[in-house]
This record gives C-alpha cells, sequence and structure tokens, in this order.
C-alpha cells in the first residue's frame, strides 16, 4: 500500500471524476446483485421437479358443440377406448391439472364444522387410475379402489355430501401432524365437507399446486371423484414417443363416440409448462440484458477515466519514471486506485443493495437477499475494474520518462 498517500492526494483534487466512479459503481453493484438474486429465484422455479412424468402426459381438452344430456356416459366410453389404444399407460378425468387454467381449494379441518386445525389445500378430483396416471408416488398407504370413487354430478347434488376417503400430499400431512412423521396421519379422520368424516387412506410424495409460479402453499388433497369431458380434461399417460399417435387416435374416438364434440386442445406437459413460465423466461433474460449493460457502462466508465487520467498525469509519470519506478510500480499504481474506487462503490452499493431488497420484499413478496450473495458479487466487481483498468494501466507504463517530462 505504498501507493496509497499519493493515490489519496491524486483523488482530492479529482473529486468529480472520481465521485462519478465511486456512484456508477455503487449503482451497478446494487442492482446487478439483485438482478442476480432475482434471476436465481426464477430459474429456481424454471428447474423445479414437478415430480410427474410431464413428457408423457396429455392432456386433451374436449368441448361439445351442443347440449348433450349423456355426458357421463360418453366420458365412460371415451376412457374404455383411451386406455385400449397402443401406447396408453392409464387415462383419467381430473378436474384441474397443473399449469393448467384451473385451481380448485378446499378446506381440510380435523374437526367438523370446521373447528379445531384447517388447513387450505389444493383439491385434485379423478378416479381410481388418475393416481397412476399422474404417476405419483404412495409413501404410505393406499390408492382409490373404483368402488370409493363417485360421480361429481352426485356429489354436488348432495346437500351433505360424503367421501367416505381421501388421499393426502406429503406437505397436507406435514401440516397436519407438525413435527411428526407424516406417515402419523394415516387413518385419521379429516373434514372436507361439513359434517361427514373422510379416512386418510394414502400419502403420496409429490403432488404440487396448479399453479406453481404463482404461489408458495404445497398442501394438496385428492378426492375420489370423477369429472366428465365437461367439468375437467382427459389426463392420457403415454408410452415416450407416442404422444402424436394417440393424439391422432383420441380425435377419431370422440368423434366416433358423439360427433358433436371437438378436441380443441391437445398438449404434452411439457408445453404447458413452457407456456406457464413464459414470462419467467422473458425476465430472466430481460435481466441478464440489463446486468451485462450496467456492468459494461461500468467498465467502459473505468476505461474512458484511466486513459483520460494517464494522459492528465504524464508529468507525473515522468517523474516517477525518473525516479527508478518500474513500468510494473506504474501498472500497480493504476490499479491499487482503481481497487479503491471500486471498493468504495461496492461498500455504498452494498447499503443501497439492501436497501432496495427490502423494497422489493414487501412490494413483491421476493425472498430476503443473503448477505453471503454480496461477496461474490463483489468479487466479480472488483475483478471487473481490474480488468478495465488493465490496458490503460499498461499504456502508462510504457510511457519513456524524458517523453513524459517534455510532454509535462
Amino acid at each position: 500500500m505504498n501507493h496509497l498517500l499519493p493515490i489519496l492526494s491524486t483523488l482530492r483534487r479529482h473529486r468529480i471524476a472520481a465521485g462519478l466512479i465511486v456512484l456508477e459503481v455503487a449503482l451497478s453493484f446494487a442492482i446487478v446483485s439483485n438482478a442476480v438474486h432475482v434471476i436465481g429465484q426464477r430459474l429456481g422455479q424454471l428447474n423445479a421437479d414437478s415430480g410427474l412424468p410431464e413428457a408423457e402426459l396429455l392432456n386433451l381438452e374436449v368441448r361439445n358443440t351442443r347440449r348433450l344430456d349423456n355426458p357421463d356416459a360418453l366420458s365412460d366410453e371415451d376412457l374404455r377406448r383411451l386406455r385400449a389404444l397402443p401406447g396408453v399407460k392409464s387415462a383419467s378425468i381430473p378436474n384441474q391439472v397443473i399449469y393448467g387454467d384451473n385451481v380448485n381449494v378446499t378446506g381440510v379441518s380435523t374437526e367438523p364444522d370446521n373447528r379445531g386445525q384447517r388447513v387450505q389445500a389444493f383439491s385434485y378430483s379423478g378416479d381410481e387410475q388418475l393416481l397412476p396416471t399422474m404417476g405419483l408416488r404412495l409413501i404410505g398407504g393406499r390408492a382409490f379402489n373404483k368402488e370409493e370413487v363417485q360421480l361429481d354430478t352426485k356429489v354436488s347434488a348432495e346437500a351433505e355430501p360424503k367421501l367416505p376417503v381421501v388421499i393426502v400430499n406429503q406437505a397436507l400431512a406435514e401440516a397436519l401432524a407438525p413435527g411428526q412423521s407424516p406417515l402419523t396421519v394415516l387413518g385419521r379422520s379429516v373434514y372436507v365437507f361439513g359434517n361427514q368424516p373422510s379416512q386418510i387412506i394414502g400419502i403420496v410424495e409429490n403432488l404440487g399446486p396448479p399453479n406453481p409460479r404463482h404461489t408458495k402453499d404445497r398442501a394438496a388433497v385428492m378426492l375420489p371423484i370423477t369429472e366428465n369431458f365437461r367439468g375437467g380434461t382427459y389426463l392420457v399417460r403415454v408410452q415416450p414417443g407416442q404422444a402424436e399417435a394417440v393424439i391422432k387416435a383420441a380425435r377419431q374416438i370422440f368423434k366416433e363416440v358423439e360427433p358433436s364434440r371437438l378436441l380443441t386442445n391437445a398438449r404434452l406437459l411439457t408445453e404447458m409448462r413452457e407456456r406457464h413460465y413464459a414470462q419467467d423466461r422473458s425476465m430472466v433474460g430481460l435481466l441478464v440484458g440489463v446486468c451485462v449493460a450496467l456492468l459494461l457502462i461500468t467498465a467502459l466508465g473505468i476505461v474512458g477515466l484511466a486513459s483520460f487520467w494517464v494522459e492528465q498525469r504524464g508529468r507525473m509519470i515522468g517523474i516517477r519514471r525518473a525516479l527508478g519506478a518500474t513500468r510494473a510500480d506504474i501498472r500497480r499504481y493504476f490499479q491499487q486506485e482503481n481497487l479503491l474506487l471500486c471498493g468504495v462503490g461496492v461498500v455504498l452499493g452494498s447499503a443501497a443493495a439492501l436497501g432496495i431488497n427490502q423494497w422489493l420484499v414487501r412490494t413483491q413478496d421476493l425472498p430476503v437477499l443473503p448477505l453471503w450473495m454480496l461477496l461474490p458479487a463483489a468479487a466479480a466487481l472488483l475483478g471487473l475494474g481490474q480488468l478495465a483498468v488493465l490496458a490503460p494501466a499498461q499504456r502508462a507504463s510504457g510511457v519513456a520518462p524524458a517523453l513524459a517530462m517534455r510532454a509535462g
């Protein structure tokens, strides 16, 4: 640090230019550190595992063009034919699917009339094939059997619907038995509809929300209620590479069973996932562009200022060279000066970054910026400053002492 006093003396004579660099570094650090934090959060969502075999799950949306009086019978025939198709593992009609447009939520209570503990949970309804169709793994208990499944039209008509059994996901089991093993809820009674108890017969490991990018809630319950094509969509699990063939065959099936119906949409869950996270991918791209632009502007500012100071300090460089300073000494001087300016900018930027993050936490419900994330950001910005000043410092070290003295 033998250059520190001369550096401080020189910077006092160039307060405005030095201050601008410090502010530029501080602003870049504050924005980039928060942007990188947001990018990390978004990438975590984009790469999150839903627990479902998305590349095997086809979502088929069917709509009728006239009023039909027998939708349940038509749906049964549809399912029978779909399940018999080559390349189809299983099929069901859920009330909602992940990345879809429907969001169904219900309350699950430990006592009747919503007394006692109550947990809001995403509710998935379907027949005995819904669980294997979705590729869900039981960590305890069993799946629904055919005799336990009820028609949605029958359940909706009852004043006090009766659901003897339900299946919960691990998150809901942990909420119902905090601090205990999720398996302890097996066999317990919960209340989904009023005063009628439902026994928990199974616990699945992965069953997330239908709208994962919009919520952090994870509790979910499966109800043995089968829909028809009017209330849900067909979810078909296919063999790898068989999606197109199954879509073509399914379109023919729906036309044969009831010509007035149309297959309006057929997409794999992988395609639905792409659409669901389209905004997040756009935001990540935008933030990456902003970070690159800010860092480039900061680097150009450092290069420009350092180059200007090399031209302005010809006499100083000449005197130092005449007194025995080596080219390495001159380079080191400019690098230490830059390190000091960038270091002050990083300190100020850290305070600004934490302030911006607190505002984002309150207004955008983003997680708190971990303090450890400031360290790699600081190292990156300081390293960028050293790279940016390297060329001007090298040029300064190459000035001949005699030429510099005449220029001064």
